[in-house]
């Protein structure tokens, strides 16, 4: 039976505690990201959470640049070692400077009493 009620709250209770957890199906072994209640595809309520590696490759990156004096930032997909890929950002070097392919790590970063996670090159 699915332990995991409140996928979303659960998630930010784990980032909170500094850990970056993912699910995974205990019948089919696949791991999912975005949480949640029910495994896409087949239906399955057998949801755990284990932790992620916290290592990954851009899939996908674009620049969003905003009105001075503001500075423009990234939007990344990385595709994480586990499988699901997940929209965050790459710090740690300009927005122009993340690459396709590139390899990055997990960071939990806390802001404004939010936790969230970022992404740093390798």
């Amino acid at each position: 039976m699915n332990e995991t009620l409140q996928p979303d709250a659960d998630y930010q209770r784990f980032l909170q505690e500094g850990r970056f957890m993912i699910q995974r199906g205990r019948s089919s072994g696949r791991y999912h990201f975005y949480p949640r209640a029910i495994e896409p595809g087949t239906g399955n309520i057998d949801l755990e959470w284990v932790p992620a590696s916290g290592l990954g490759t851009v899939y996908s990156t674009t620049v969003v640049r905003t009105k001075p004096p503001a500075p423009s930032y990234n939007v990344a997909l990385v595709d994480l070692a586990e499988g699901p890929r997940m929209m965050s950002r790459v710090e740690g070097l300009a927005p122009e400077e993340v690459r396709i392919g590139m390899a990055v790590r997990a960071r939990i970063v806390n802001q404004d009493g939010n936790a969230f996670v970022v992404f740093d090159p390798v």
